[in-house]
C-alpha cells in the first residue's frame, strides 16, 4: 500500500509510549506503531456501530416479530 508522509506532534509521554511499545513488540519503525493504533482505533469504531445497528435490528424485530401471527390458524 502507498503510504503518505505526514507529520504529527506528540506529548513526551506518548513519544515514549510509542518508542516502548516499538522496542517491546519488534516492530521497525513509529509509523508502524501509530498505523496498528490506528488500524485498531478503526476496528473498534466499527464493531461499537455494528453493536448499535444490531440493538436497533433487535429491537425493530421484537417490535414487529408476532405481526399477523395471531389470526394463523394452524
Amino acid at each position: 500500500m502507498l503510504a503518505e508522509k505526514v507529520s504529527i506532534s506528540l506529548p513526551a509521554p506518548l513519544l515514549d509510549f510509542v518508542e516502548h511499545y516499538k522496542a517491546s513488540h519488534a516492530m521497525k519503525s513509529r509509523s508502524q506503531v501509530i498505523e496498528t493504533a490506528l488500524e485498531r482505533l478503526r476496528q473498534e469504531t466499527l464493531e461499537q456501530a455494528y453493536r448499535e445497528a444490531a440493538a436497533e435490528a433487535d429491537r425493530d424485530f421484537e417490535a414487529t416479530a408476532s405481526d399477523g401471527l395471531g389470526d394463523e390458524t394452524w
